[in-house]
């Protein structure tokens, strides 16, 4: 579902215009940007939380060469889903698991 799909289904479940929906939609993402960039934490009871946490600085590898490179610190947007949203996915009727990884043979 994309961005046009989702303001749809909320203006069919709504009985809003399509244009209401995205205003709504557009102000409410807005909000949650602006507050995320202020340090903030801003929580949807039922469904999770946008939350920005500080990533390290780390080594790492250039793909393309193969060399090792330094990754700076930096802040990053982060979701963690509430309990009661991970119990309705998991739940679900006709959901696959995705399939484990192999183990590695031990060395």
């Amino acid at each position: 579902m994309n961005k046009a799909m989702l303001i749809e289904a909320i203006a069919n479940a709504t009985g809003f215009s399509k244009t209401e929906c995205k205003e709504v939609l557009e102000a409410a993402i807005a909000t949650i940007e602006t507050q995320l960039k202020k340090g903030e934490e801003v929580s949807i009871a039922g469904f999770g939380s946008f939350v920005t946490v500080d990533r390290k600085p780390r080594r790492g590898v250039n793909p393309a060469t193969g060399k090792p490179m330094s990754i700076p610190a930096k802040r990053v947007p982060k979701f963690k889903f509430g309990k009661p949203f991970k119990e309705l996915v998991k739940n679900s009727s006709g959901a696959k698991s995705p399939a484990k990884p192999a183990a590695k043979p031990a060395r």
